[in-house]
């Protein structure tokens, strides 16, 4: 690439602490002020989409929890309903029910995890030490449920490894009795800081329009002032019985659209999560959560897309079926490789100090980027 002389190029990464994994900016300066971001990627090389097909069906699961590690509850179920409906199964509404609750908990763990390593990065320790110690409740209920903390292999394609543990459902009321109080905290600590609003307002804004073009789904889209989200538009499992509301950015500091916009989405997201985990408890009915799991997973000859809303966007599975035990083809739709690509529109005549803040407030994670 050709610079002219006054430019300087500057590599921010891997190494660097706020790219939290293995991603490489090569930032193009002209003295202080960004003229181009490119993302390198290529480091991590899962080879998911590869490995689906030397797998059958149902090993494909674990490979799943692997890309976006932090929301895996979500990853394993978006997987699990694309094959069902390749396969045409009817699941029992106790299986949809755990799900939901499973993917909202996840939802609100791996909100956590953005929330507070986004404060770390701007230089706020305490919202990052807070958001750790709730998330560890969070893990400890996905423990006595299956037995992992972090990578579950939980949904199964037609139902679930195993039912609720007797303790489940006081437990989780007891999470959403303690944890109500934490998000008003959290939003004391972090949200009304002077310091944080400085650093995020009227920052990366992302106007809507630009938001549709690049294909930006998730709190970022939602944060530019777009009520989209798939558990309400484009709805799946059970989500149509409960009662939530979309959160979306308003330019309650700066302009809609902009940094503390988005991660203010996340903060307001986490109290919905809290309301449809409890409306599904409250309805939770009985029944054999692997009744409907088949002996052998072969579906017909044919091709599914599917999709569901995860904690960083839309998250797609495209499935090629041969008539085999194995996908003949899978293509993943990364929500966190999708909104990477914006990091150059956001970035351009920003200062330096000013990536942190955007690349943050992005929420990627490199698993699923580099799939």
């Amino acid at each position: 690439m050709a610079i002219k002389t006054e430019e300087m190029v500057l590599n921010m990464g891997p190494q660097h602490p706020s790219t939290h994994g293995v991603l490489r900016l090569e930032l193009v300066l002209e003295g202080e002020i960004i003229q181009k971001v490119i993302p390198h990627i290529g480091y991590l090389h899962r080879c998911f989409e590869k490995h689906c097909e030397a797998m059958t069906y149902p090993q494909v699961i674990p490979y799943t929890d692997r890309m976006d590690y932090l929301a895996a509850m979500g990853n394993e179920f978006g997987y699990a309903i694309t094959v069902e409906k390749l396969l045409g199964i009817q699941l029992p509404e106790r299986v949809e029910y755990i799900r939901v609750i499973m993917g909202e908990l996840q939802r609100i763990a791996s909100h956590l995890v953005a929330i507070g390593t986004y404060g770390a990065d701007i230089g706020a320790m305490t919202p990052f030490l807070f958001a750790f110690r709730d998330r560890e409740v969070i893990l400890n209920l996905f423990e006595i449920t299956c037995g992992a903390r972090m990578l579950y292999n939980y949904i199964w394609v037609g139902g679930l490894s195993h039912d609720l543990h007797p303790d489940f459902v006081r437990l989780t009321r007891e999470f959403i009795k303690y944890f109500r109080p934490k998000i008003v905290e959290m939003n004391e600590l972090l949200s009304t800081n002077r310091i944080f609003i400085e650093r995020t307002a009227n920052v990366g804004v992302l106007p809507l329009e630009t938001a549709i073009n690049f294909g930006i789904t998730g709190p970022m889209l939602r944060g530019s002032g777009f009520k989209w989200d798939l558990r309400r538009d484009d709805t799946y499992s059970v989500y149509n019985k409960f009662d939530f509301d979309i959160p979306v950015g308003e330019g309650k500091v700066g302009t809609v659209g902009d940094c503390w916009d988005r991660y203010y989405v996340r903060i307001l997201e986490m109290g919905e999560s809290l309301k449809i985990i409890e409306q599904a408890l409250d309805q939770l009915p009985e029944g054999d959560v692997t009744s409907a799991i088949p002996k052998r997973i072969k579906p017909p000859v044919g091709s599914v897309y599917k999709r569901v809303e995860n904690p960083r966007g839309e998250l797609g599975y495209f499935i090629i079926s041969n008539g085999t035990t194995s996908p003949f083809r899978v293509k993943v739709r990364a929500p966190s490789f999708v909104n990477l690509g914006i990091m150059d529109v956001l970035c351009k005549n920003h200062m330096v100090a000013d990536v942190i803040a955007i690349l943050g407030s992005v929420d990627i994670v490199l698993g699923e980027v580099d799939r």
